[in-house]
Parts: structure tokens; C-alpha cells; sequence
């Protein structure tokens, strides 16, 4: 749920809820860099730099996995994604492969790796 209200304050044009909740120490991967971002600072302004409004009016989250550790204070979501916006009709923006891993950092979830792929990039099944 907490995964689901940053992406549904993300689709009306307020990016803040993820960027608030990245840890400190946060890697990031966006499928549009070729480099992993580290750092909060650097990951927030990476994102800003890129960011727009996308209008999304409607999102599926489709096959959610949470993986929680033994300890209970790790915990590993991953899940497709599509956005669909209004363009006369409604059509599908994007298909995402996410996958967000939070950590409990003083009694609050807090993302310390992001990973967002476009979904079906490859034309063939490749192994490598």
C-alpha cells in the first residue's frame, strides 16, 4: 500500500512521495541511464531532471512478490506495472518491471534500492 499511494501521487504530477522516502543511501536504476545513481541527493536530482507530469490516469499492478526478511526489517517488492493515459481514448503508456527494496530505518519504511525496466525491451529471449 505504501508502494501504491507514492506511484498514484507520481501519476497525477506530484513526484514527491517516492522522493521523500528514499533512504539516505539509495541506489537507483532507470532504464534510461546506463549508470546505477547512488545517493539521495544525486538519485533526487537525477529524477527531477527528467521528471514530467505524466497524466496517468489509471495504473495495474500485476504480480506483486514481497519477500520479508527473517528479521523483519528488510523487505524486497517486485511487480509489473502498466500506466495507461487519456489520449481521446484511453491507451497504455508504458509496461514497467519494478522492483523497490525498503528497509525499517527509525520505525519507518524507507526505499534504499529502485529498479524500474521497461518491460518487454528485447525483440528475442536472450540469456545475456
Amino acid at each position: 500500500e505504501l508502494e501504491k499511494s507514492f506511484n498514484e501521487r507520481w501519476s497525477v504530477g506530484d513526484n514527491r512521495g517516492y522522493l521523500d522516502n528514499y533512504a539516505e543511501e539509495i541506489s537507483y536504476f532507470d532504464p534510461i541511464e546506463k549508470d546505477l545513481v547512488v545517493g539521495r541527493d544525486a538519485t533526487v536530482a537525477h529524477i527531477e531532471a527528467i521528471y514530467s507530469n505524466p497524466h496517468i490516469v489509471r495504473n495495474e499492478y500485476l504480480n506483486p512478490a514481497v519477500h520479508v526478511s527473517d528479521g523483519g526489517d528488510f523487505a524486497l517488492l517486485a511487480y509489473n506495472l502498466n500506466t495507461y493515459v487519456l489520449d481521446g481514448n484511453e491507451r497504455q503508456l508504458r509496461a514497467w518491471n519494478a522492483t523497490e527494496a525498503y528497509r525499517l530505518i527509525d520505525g519507518e519504511w524507507r526505499i534504499v534500492h529502485s529498479n524500474w525496466a521497461f518491460a518487454q525491451t528485447a525483440t528475442g529471449a536472450i540469456a545475456s
